[in-house]
């Protein structure tokens, strides 16, 4: 029961905190002054009624109210109900303004904390488990999912504000005439049976809606990345239906939620008007009640059921986004059950070696590396050649420490990979991708990762252009180091994004450089510039490559050969040709 209906709760306190409460006070001391102000009317309709001060025999438990207006040497004359009445009003308006603009503040403090925290736990989500992920639900989740996620905090907590309201007018009404709060609670459960029927349909159509919400992101993600092969073979119309199906589910499940809301829109005042009707003639005709008690009673009657009405408008709205909340909470809840571990000894620096002995790894039930032994010494330069599904790539995600091994160990300087702060060793290391990421920002930017201009940063961002061979072409840009490079590098040649991949590695100042060579077919004039690439940091860097392309590596100090996740051959290119008949298979077709 307490997780059914706190849940919500939970997860927004788990975030606002204390703020919630005082959220909660200022509501209640707008109610207390609104409710104040009406009780005021009562004096002055007896007054109205000729006499020159009112007694507070009618008000029930309320009398207090006139007694401490009394206490303090006020007469309760029509002047002075008149003034008393202003003054509580002006205070809720006082107070309206504070609770109005602090939830603003709390709403966007609710926001940013939850996009703050959302980033924060994907920088820490471990690779292995990335891996497995849905990258559509990933984009929808953070993108999409985080809008509907604040409009369901903002309903929730107008919900909330609704709840306060109509349990403030309730006390008040109780305190001034018993029976009219029994009525309130009967009126109550009448209006809560009608609603709860629709609040479940809404609640599985919202679900419904973030569910596709994902597969549309996922799809759009796809089509984006695959627009060429899309284009060029056709498919581009078959995978527009498809995104075009998803859209017309998404509409129809919208536009099912939004005729949900039209029924309480506007079922919510003739349901008013009946529970009113039945009050006036039951305080009349049964209660005996006199006009003046049965008028305030009337005043907070109103009040209260009209925020009843508000909370089950607000609620429904809120379950709209209900499905985009749930996913939140279980997303993040996923991302924090698996973060990695940085609590481990920081490396500064790779000094020596790197020694990975009887390693193994596998993805779920297929072995993908198997008792694989493997020294790599600083500043050494090895290649490691194989048919696809070798085991070349996760070799790799090893020694980056994006995989953790299942049996063996790694160890760097004689540290165990284990015992690290995973974080500091990749802070050493550079990586090349097979299509070299180049973000849509200016050179300079790509390269020293949005560092600050300074003349320092400026002398290393040159240093690391020289050192890539690729300042001369930066220079004779129109806008040099400002000039941009356009979405994905589009603006500049292949060899030209994979110095200036280079030159944002060496920028780092890296001991370590994995350069993973594309696969697809590249021309003579790019395949020579990538193998000068190479040679120019053979000596200077540990280089590791994921060689694709034979000719690139001739020079390197060492070609290790897999196959199905095992090393079968090791030595220089040359040496590597006698003494391994696969490997002299594969230069002589370059079948990889």
């Amino acid at each position: 029961m307490l997780n059914k209906y706190f849940k919500h709760f939970s997860f927004f306190f788990s975030y606002l905190r204390h703020r919630i409460f005082v959220s909660m006070g200022l509501n209640i001391s707008v109610g207390l002054l609104d409710g104040f102000g009406l009780v005021m009317f009562l004096p002055m309709l007896q007054m109205v009624d000729g006499d020159k001060t009112a007694s507070a025999n009618d008000l029930g438990n309320l009398s207090f109210l006139i007694e401490g207006i009394k206490g303090l040497g006020f007469e309760i004359d029509l002047k002075n109900v008149l003034i008393f009445m202003l003054l509580f009003f002006i205070l809720k308006g006082g107070a309206r303004f504070l609770e109005s603009y602090y939830r603003t503040v709390v709403q966007n403090y609710f926001v940013r904390s939850l996009r703050v925290k959302s980033i924060y736990f994907l920088r820490d989500f471990s690779f292995k488990n990335f891996v497995y992920s849905d990258s559509g639900r990933i984009q929808n989740t953070l993108s999409g999912e985080v809008g509907r996620v604040a409009g369901a905090s903002n309903s929730y907590f107008s919900t909330l504000q609704s709840a306060i309201m109509v349990l403030v007018y309730s006390v008040l009404a109780f305190m001034a005439n018993p029976q009219f709060a029994i009525m309130v609670f009967i009126g109550g459960l009448f209006s809560n049976f009608i609603f709860n029927v629709i609040n479940k349909k809404t609640i599985e159509a919202s679900r419904r809606i973030t569910r596709e919400g994902h597969d549309f992101q996922g799809l759009l993600i796809q089509k984006v990345s695959f627009f060429k092969y899309l284009k060029a073979t056709g498919l581009i119309d078959q995978f527009t239906e498809k995104l075009k199906e998803i859209i017309i589910s998404i509409d129809f499940n919208n536009r099912k939620i939004g005729f949900f809301g039209a029924i309480l829109y506007a079922t919510r005042e003739p349901l008013i008007m009946t529970v009113a009707v039945a009050v006036i003639l039951l305080q009349t005709m049964v209660f005996g009640q006199s006009l003046g008690l049965i008028i305030l009673s009337l005043l907070f009657f109103y009040r209260a059921l009209t925020y009843l009405m508000t909370l089950q408008t607000f609620y429904n709205t809120f379950l709209t986004s209900a499905g985009a909340l749930e996913n939140m909470q279980e997303f993040l809840r996923e991302l924090e059950m698996n973060t990695e571990d940085y609590s481990g000894e920081s490396i500064k620096k790779f000094e020596k070696f790197i020694d990975l002995n009887y390693v193994s790894f596998a993805y779920g039930d297929t072995p993908v590396l198997k008792n694989i032994r493997l020294t790599i010494n600083k500043n050494e330069s090895i290649a490691l050649v194989g048919e696809s599904g070798s085991g070349k790539t996760t070799l790799i995600n090893l020694i980056t420490g994006l995989l953790p091994v299942d049996s063996g160990d790694i160890r760097i300087d004689g540290k165990l990979y284990s015992s690290l702060d995973i974080k500091s060793l990749q802070h050493r290391i550079g990586y090349i991708t097979q299509e070299p990421v180049i973000f849509s920002d200016s050179v300079y930017n790509n390269v020293t990762f949005w560092s600050a201009k300074s003349p320092e940063n400026l002398d290393r961002f040159w240093m690391a252009l020289e050192k890539a061979n690729i300042a001369e072409f930066v220079r004779q840009l129109p806008e040099k180091e400002n000039s941009l490079l356009g979405n994905n590098g589009i603006l500049v040649s292949g060899g030209q994004k994979q110095r200036i991949s280079i030159a944002r590695e060496l920028y780092k100042e890296i001991d370590i450089l994995i350069m993973d060579e594309a696969t697809s077919a590249l021309d003579s004039e790019t395949e020579k510039i990538i193998q000068e690439n190479i040679e120019d940091l053979i000596g200077k860097i540990t280089l590791i490559i994921v060689a694709h392309r034979l000719s690139t590596i001739k020079n390197v100090d060492r070609v290790i050969l897999l196959s199905k996740g095992e090393i079968t051959a090791s030595d220089r290119f040359k040496d590597l040709v006698e003494k391994s008949p696969d490997f002299k298979r594969m230069v002589a077709l370059q079948t990889f």
